[in-house]
Formats: structure tokens, sequence, C-alpha cells
């Protein structure tokens, strides 16, 4: 029997899924970050073979067939049957010089019959609609818009890395919680239960000393979730906040639709851990898209990003065995 791998890597952590040609998610795994932009090449390496190795084991006869494949000649080595195809989605790699050797890795780290590397993008949108008309909205530690005409062109917007751009991401969420209570103890904002929220998060005595603290990205994305929560109890500072990275998004969101200059609107789906958490952001997200474009089709994403690497995966073993036909 043929099982597929896919893989999601992005700036927080790595999933792995297992499933065989039935469309059955056999086993899931988890690892670390595996942005390469972000983490480096070596890192990233690592926590993609980690997830990789952990959800193979888990189903005991694929991880053998790996095992003996593995240990096969470098030139001309093909996996025994078992794992068909591997897609693999990582932040990053729509820069061939991240692609290229991450690529040549991929084949001799996971032995398969087929590999596929492509952007974290690609298999959410993959994940969202298949193969039609449409575009993804992204809002976790990053965020980006990602889309695709009628005419099967593919555009991005947004997802420029953090020291620039992310707008309405995690770490833009976070960054200017920070700011807002910075701007409440001088004196310059409103009061707002984001201080104490973050100085208990951090483990500070005031808030002024977050300047002294090194915090990685992750870090300040993870305190976005106190923005959602803040505004679930009332706090106005919070709630501006989520408002506004709707808004951004939505801005994101209408240039790329603008660029892929579809003839009717595209359904957007939005995804991510910043959505999820919070219904202030998806409103002001959908107010902002309907009030330029009334008849868009706005929707959360129903299904794991990874989900959609794996539906890659299986395309792509069905797209050799057809050729060969």
């Amino acid at each position: 029997m043929p099982f597929f791998l896919g893989i999601d890597g992005g700036g927080t952590h790595t999933q792995a899924w297992l499933g065989d040609e039935g469309g059955r998610v056999l086993a899931a795994a988890m690892a670390g970050p595996s942005n390469p932009i972000k983490v480096g090449m070596e890192a990233a390496k690592e926590e993609v073979l980690r997830a990789a190795r952990a959800v193979l084991r888990k189903v005991p006869k694929v991880a053998a067939r790996q095992a003996g494949s593995a240990t096969g000649s470098a030139r001309g080595r093909r996996a025994q049957p078992g794992l068909e195809a591997v897609c693999a989605g990582l932040a990053g790699v729509d820069r061939a010089s991240v692609s290229r050797p991450l690529r040549a890795w991929l084949r001799k780290a996971i032995p398969a019959q087929h590999h596929l590397l492509v952007t974290d993008m690609a298999i959410s949108l993959h994940a969202a609609i298949g193969t039609a008309p449409g575009m993804i909205v992204y809002s976790g530690t990053g965020s980006f818009a990602y889309g695709r005409n009628e005419r099967g062109e593919t555009l991005r917007a947004g997802g420029w890395g953090a020291a620039f751009d992310d707008a309405g991401s995690g770490y833009d969420l976070g960054r200017k919680a920070v700011g807002a209570a910075l701007c409440e103890f001088d004196g310059r904002g409103e009061p707002t239960v984001l201080t104490p929220k973050i100085c208990k998060a951090l483990k500070l005595s005031k808030i002024t000393q977050i300047v002294q603290k090194k915090l990685e990205i992750k870090q300040v994305a993870g305190l976005s979730t106190l923005v959602s929560e803040a505004d679930r109890q009332g706090d106005r500072v919070a709630r501006r906040l989520c408002a506004q990275a709707g808004v951004e998004l939505a801005q994101v969101a209408l240039a790329l639709e603008r660029r892929l200059g579809q003839r009717g609107t595209l359904p957007i789906v939005c995804a991510g851990g910043v959505f999820c958490a919070s219904p202030t952001l998806r409103r002001s997200f959908a107010r902002e898209v309907r009030r330029r474009l009334p008849s868009a089709q706005v929707r959360m994403l129903d299904r794991e990003p990874v989900q959609g690497a794996l539906d890659m995966a299986r395309e792509l073993a069905a797209s050799h065995s057809s050729a060969l036909l």
C-alpha cells in the first residue's frame, strides 16, 4: 500500500501528516519552527526531519521500509514500496537560493518515489480551494495573501517579514501591544489591561524592562493572544488593535485581488491562529473587504494547511502514474 507525507513548516512549528491513498490520515506529528529565513537552513532541516521521522515511527511498517531505503546507495537510490510521495510546504522557499539546496536535501533525507517542495502559501491555498481560483489570507506569526486567478496565475502580497511588513500578524499585534503599554506608562496613551498581562507573561516587574529583554519573534507573536483576551474582556486599546489588524489584512487582500485581475469576485479564505483567536479582527476584515467588494465570499479555512500538503503529495503521485499510462 502506498503512503503519502505532507509537511507544513512555518515560523512557529512544523506539522507532518502521513496518509494513505484512500484519503485517510494515519498519523500526525509536530516539531519546532522550520522557516529557513528566520531560523537558518540547518535548523529548518532539523525540524522538518524531526517531524517526518516522528510521524513515520507511528506507522511501523512504513518506518521499516524507509530505514531499508535509507541504507541504499546514494546513486540511483529508489524508495522501497511504502512512501510514495512527499510534499513539504515551507515558509521562505519562494527564493531560488533557498529552495534549490532544500529540495536536494529533501530527496536524500526522506526517501520516496516523488518529492515536491513548495511554499507554505501554496499548501494553505490548496487546503482552502484546491486548484480553483481563489485567495488565502493568513495571519499567524507572520501574515500574507496568496491567490490564483482563472488563468492559473498565482501571486502573493504581504508577508515580507517581521522587520518591514507582516501587517496584521501575530508579531505585529504583539509589537503594537507592547507599544500601547509603553505609551500608557508615558501618559501618551489610554489605560489598558495589556500592561499587566504583558508583564506577567514575560515576568517583568514593570513594562519598561521590556526594552532590555531579548525577545524572539515567536515570543512577540505570542503576545497577540493577550490582545485577543483583553479585547474579549472589553479593553478599548486591545479592541482598537484587533480592528486595525483586520483592516490592514483586508488591504493586503484587496491589493492582491486587483493584481490578479479576476473577472468576478474571488472567494477569500482566512486562516491562521490570529484570525481564529479574534472575532473583532475577523469582523473588521470582512467589513473592510465587503466595503470595497460587496459580493465578496469571505470564510474561515476549515482544514489544516498541512492537509493541503498531503493532498498535493497524492496528486503528485497520481500525475506521475497517469503520465506512464
